[in-house]
């Protein structure tokens, strides 16, 4: 019976448990695999960095040589931490930028909660509108409805007349067969997509790619040995033409959002200050020097 590239890694990992610690240490539910230093190496830490799909051969390699590293570099952290010229610089240095985390972190949390809320489709509109050169399509996008089924499935003709209509009633019509019949079944009336995202559900060489089918025809129908391909394109935009509002409406919010975002930060950092002040909880000393 085959084992598992896994079960190789973990059977050198188990001969390590052998020259393991003995000093009891709280694992909180772990498998220790290596101790070095004061600090652990876990079967968990190993696994998650495990590639998938290597053989066990590779296995076995890739996990002598994490284990490797994983202790030379516990070794040179342990060597370097008490033998660096300036221990405090570094602590700053570490500290300083876990401060300036946060507070990206957080101020990017207000942004989103506070800020993102308060731009109005108005003021996305009114920025389109001043701004229409920047948003040009790189690529063709396209609105409609795509249907892919067996090719012997039941009541294709059915299918032929409703997937061209863009009516409650055959739209209805046409989920309810996909329910039973459809290997694909996307609608997309009511949002832009990429049209290279539909062409790569058709068969190869479908050429409909540079969406160029589209100004003379809106109803694509395909099939190859196995399945038949329905695509109704009910509006599509090309390569170098406007972007459509509703195709712009999140790049222009986020663009807004963007240029407001220094001024609401400000804002913030001064209610945070006015507040402290109001409540005496800012104390100068130096202007309670005797100088």
């Amino acid at each position: 019976m085959m084992r598992t590239a896994r079960s190789y890694g973990w059977a050198l990992c188990l001969m390590i448990l052998l020259v393991g610690c003995h000093q009891q240490h709280d694992h909180k539910g772990k498998t220790p695999l290596v101790e070095v230093a004061g600090k652990f190496l876990y079967e968990e830490d190993l696994q998650a960095v495990l590639p998938l799909h290597l053989s066990a051969e590779d296995s076995v390699l890739f996990a002598e040589h994490y284990i490797k590293n994983w202790i030379s570099d516990v070794l040179l952290f342990d060597k370097a931490e008490g033998n660096i010229p300036d221990s405090e610089k570094v602590r700053n240095l570490v500290e300083n930028y876990r401060k300036a985390l946060v507070m990206h972190t957080y101020q990017e949390e207000l942004v989103k909660q506070k800020l993102a809320d308060e731009i109005t489709q108005q003021e996305i509109d009114a920025y389109y509108e001043k701004n229409k050169s920047l948003f040009v399509l790189d690529y063709p996008i396209v609105k409609g409805l795509f249907i892919k089924v067996p090719l012997q499935s039941p009541g294709l003709s059915d299918v032929r007349r409703w997937y061209k209509k863009n009516t409650q009633d055959a739209i209805e019509k046409l989920e309810k067969y996909s329910l039973r019949n459809a290997v694909t079944y996307d609608y997309f009336y009511d949002h832009w997509r990429p049209l290279d995202e539909i062409a790569a559900m058709l068969p190869t060489k479908s050429g409909v790619a540079d969406g160029k089918t589209f100004s003379q025809n809106r109803n694509i129908e395909l099939k190859d040995t196995a399945f038949c391909y329905f695509l109704h394109v009910e509006e599509w935009q090309g390569e170098g033409e406007q972007k459509p509002i509703d195709f712009a409406n999140d790049e222009i919010k986020e663009i807004l959002i963007n240029l407001k975002r220094v001024e609401f930060i400000n804002q913030v950092k001064d209610d945070l200050y006015r507040q402290a002040s109001d409540k005496n909880g800012i104390i100068y000393y130096y202007l309670n020097s005797d100088e």
